[in-house]
């Protein structure tokens, strides 16, 4: 620790060493006129302390509460990168709302969360006296002492230094295992909470119908139900099912809304140029039924535009539907730079003014990251075209959240303990069993899989992930990341077997997320590397090729100089030469993907003896990959995707209208791998479906039975899957839309009876007048191990 730091963190510690980071006294003994007003008494009903505080303020404390700060956070900083209460006193002397990213020292600079390859960010100590120093200014030197909202990034666990790295968005997914994704976001919020944040920007419930787009591993796939089942579990995770959020929780922000997941030519912030009836239908489920269901303080718009109107101009995206039909009381967020987009990238409105007007009428409640168009929100007031009353009913529902956060009673944090809180011996237990479940065994000839580390002789483990270990975007540093290499080094320690390694290809000269420019290896740097592993390939038995994406390979494009879409979906770089070289040789070779798009693996999928889908796995990568490899554990996870042939198959995702996909004169409709697809090292049986009432009224429920078993020789999970298909309908149905699934663990020769509720929510959908309704006829009942394996039963509702 730096002696500045020192002596800053001495600066915190109160009179009579009592640590201001352990919540002060200072806060309870503040001597002001408002110490004995109905907004601090705790006792009160919530919505009497925000009726007696918005009654107190002044319009431009009202609207200081609609602002965020992050790159400005240099404007209330010292020198040293600490906050600082006099100049935070100067440049918001009448408070502020919300305050970006603590726990980053960007200093002015626009770039991603997390790493950046600069300045390293705040640990956790540093994080919490940052949080308290700013929340003392806040509570004990504005006027009337309102706390701020802390946000931070928190896609796949907490993004920041030293925090629990979990498996990428889309590998979550792939372990169809809700009650686990819950576990990794109770983590991500503890770790947050002792830092000071309480608020954040995820889950991502995008619907991803896009392959090409960077931002698809930041989703939970294609489909609204599982995105929806995952996505409930990551909110309950976070904060759980009670409005008052506890002392280890923080709030969230569903983003976003919508469209965003299937962009015009696969690029970042395109239209969406989808129907009402595909909103509604394919788009808005997630969002509706988290909504409902879940305690969701937050709601993100999208960049996209609909049919010419931009997500944060669309007053019936952000209130005829969000706050109207689905009754949601939260506040919505922009998305960075999202409202001013409306005049610099839209071109929408003429100015920041304008494109602030466009937002406040649409519904949009606070500006982030900084101060930019709603600074003219005064203006707008003054000139009466936007009017008090809509300003108090924006800032209600900020400080409704604020209340029911607890921030008025306890805004600080114990600094001293958010280190010791932080990537826990059960949090990496728990990343490491994650890790475990989210693979996809794609392939497995010969049974080639599960390795015998006493027969697999000599092993090579060669490719460009085999050392260097992608994470995903949307991730600082771990305190370790666990790369595949050091995981089998550990097992063939274990086990007896010689490792070698060989590096075989790269693809990029870094992999950090929040570079701009991207430089390609030379292809003959791969060259030489390619011909030392096929030399090193010729003395080996068994071989373990590591391959995928990276960072800067896949990623969201924020910039016109800071891309992450692709045109192809093809392995980038030479990773194919140095597969067809590798399998030339005719060894046993298995090949693991990291990587966080659907890849077009053609090649892999002909030739590879064994293909396993890693998707990124987070801080304990080399240890899960050791124990999916060699068989401790049984990988059971499922595609959240379909996997593409080709570019030229797109859209591919599955649940298609009955007019699609008649064929090609060229090629197959039919992907590379199907939704919900995945092996196993042991077999299973799934029984037809049952139903326990195959008749039914149109506003009544039934159940559908399913009997599975374990036919082979060791246990493993199963993921049972229900789909649904409207036969006859008014508009047109999906072949297929899932609707239900258990992930189970069986032993080997065990057999297990599942139950499904099939309510009327399952089989309503918008008829001609675009109104939700159950229509009398024939349903068609499907369930199996993924979206083509089914075996099917007709209910009639009438």
């Amino acid at each position: 620790m730096t002696s500045n730091r020192r002596d800053f963190l001495t600066s915190m510690t109160g009179v009579a060493g009592l640590s201001m980071v352990s919540a002060p006294m200072a806060f309870a003994a503040t001597a002001t006129a408002a110490a004995s007003a109905p907004y601090k008494n705790a006792s009160l009903p919530v919505d009497r302390r925000v009726s007696d505080l918005l009654g107190r303020m002044t319009l431009e404390e009202k609207i200081a509460q609609m602002l965020c700060v992050w790159q400005k956070k240099t404007e209330i900083q010292d020198a040293s990168g600490e906050f600082n209460a006099a100049k935070a006193k100067q440049v918001y002397p009448h408070g502020i709302g919300m305050i970006g990213r603590p726990s980053d020292r960007q200093l002015g600079q626009a770039a991603g969360a997390g790493d950046t390859g600069g300045v390293k960010n705040r640990n956790a100590l540093e994080t919490a006296i940052y949080t308290n120093a700013a929340q003392k200014w806040a509570v004990e030197e504005t006027r009337l002492g309102i706390p701020l909202f802390m946000h931070e990034e928190a896609l796949h666990g907490y993004v920041a230094r030293d925090a629990t790295s979990f498996p990428q968005a889309i590998g979550l997914a792939s372990s169809f295992d809700p009650a686990l994704v819950q576990q990794a976001f109770s983590v991500a919020a503890r770790e947050m909470r002792a830092r000071g944040a309480n608020l954040a920007l995820a889950p991502v419930v995008d619907v991803a119908r896009e392959p090409r787009w960077g931002r698809i591993e930041e989703t939970y796939g294609e489909d609204a139900h599982l995105s929806a089942e995952i996505g409930k579990a990551a909110v309950i995770g976070f904060a759980g099912d009670n409005p008052v959020l506890a002392k280890d929780k923080v709030f969230v922000t569903l983003k976003h809304m919508t469209g965003h997941g299937q962009p015009e030519n696969g690029t970042n912030i395109g239209p969406a140029e989808v129907s009402e009836r595909t909103l509604r239908e394919d788009f808005f489920p997630p969002f509706e039924r988290l909504i409902r269901e879940t305690n969701v303080a937050a709601v993100m718009p999208s960049y996209n535009e609909i049919g010419g109107i931009p997500s944060h101009a669309s007053h019936w995206l952000l209130h005829k539907v969000l706050r109207e039909e689905w009754g949601f009381q939260g506040v919505t967020v922009s998305d960075y730079f999202g409202i001013n987009e409306m005049a610099s990238r839209h071109k929408l409105a003429p100015d920041a003014k304008e494109a602030g007007y466009y937002a406040i009428k649409a519904g949009v409640d606070i500006e982030t990251p900084d101060p930019l168009s709603y600074l003219s929100l005064a203006d707008l007031v003054k000139e009466k075209r936007v009017s008090v009353k809509e300003i108090d009913t924006v800032v209600r529902r900020i400080l409704k959240l604020k209340f029911q956060a607890g921030l008025f009673e306890q805004p600080y944090v114990d600094a001293n303990r958010a280190d010791s809180l932080t990537a826990t011996a059960d949090a990496v237990a728990l990343a490491r069993l994650v890790a475990t479940r989210t693979p996809v065994l794609l392939k497995n000839d010969k049974g080639l899989l599960p390795l015998d580390g006493k027969k697999v002789g000599k092993v090579l483990l060669l490719g460009a992930h085999a050392k260097d270990t992608p994470i995903g975007g949307y991730s600082d540093i771990p305190r370790h990341v666990v790369s595949v290499y050091e995981g089998l080094q550990a097992e063939s320690r274990a086990q007896g077997f010689e490792l070698a390694y060989a590096e075989g290809v790269r693809i990029t000269e870094s992999r950090i997320w929040g570079q701009d420019e991207i430089k390609f290896v030379a292809p003959e740097v791969n060259a030489r590397l390619i011909a030392e592993a096929v030399a090193a390939a010729k003395n080996a038995d068994t071989i373990i090729m590591v391959l995928g994406d990276n960072e800067q390979t896949s990623r969201e494009a924020w910039a016109d100089n800071h891309l992450g879409d692709r045109e192809t979906l093809d392995l980038m770089g030479q990773q194919n030469d140095l597969a067809r070289a590798i399998f030339a040789l005719g060894k046993p070779t298995v090949v693991f993907l990291l990587n966080g798009r659907p890849l077009s693996a053609n090649l892999l999928a002909e030739k590879a003896d064994a293909l396993v889908e890693g998707w990124y796995m987070g801080q304990e990568t080399g240890n899960a990959v050791a124990d999916i490899l060699f068989g401790r554990a049984n990988p059971g996870g499922k595609l959240p995707v379909s996997i593409a042939r080709s570019v030229g198959q797109l859209p591919i995702f599955y649940n298609h209208k009955p007019s699609a996909r008649r064929g090609y004169i060229d090629g197959s409709t039919k992907p590379l791998y199907p939704f919900g697809f995945g092996l196993s090292y042991t077999t299973f049986s799934i029984s037809e479906p049952r139903l326990t009432k195959a008749r039914i009224g149109v506003g009544e429920s039934t159940k559908v039975e399913v009997d599975v078993s374990n036919t082979g020789k060791v246990a493993g999970d199963e993921v049972v899957q229900i789909y649904i298909r409207d036969d006859i309908s008014s508009a047109t149905r999906p072949v297929l839309e899932l609707k239900a699934f258990k992930r189970v663990t069986l032993q080997p020769g065990e057999r297990r009876t599942l139950s499904f509720d099939i309510k009327p929510s399952d089989l309503w959908f918008y008829n001609m007048r675009m109104e939700r309704v159950v229509e009398p006829g024939s349903f068609t009942i499907h369930a199996g191990p993924d979206s083509v394996q089914l075996k099917s039963v007709k209910l009639m509702v009438g």
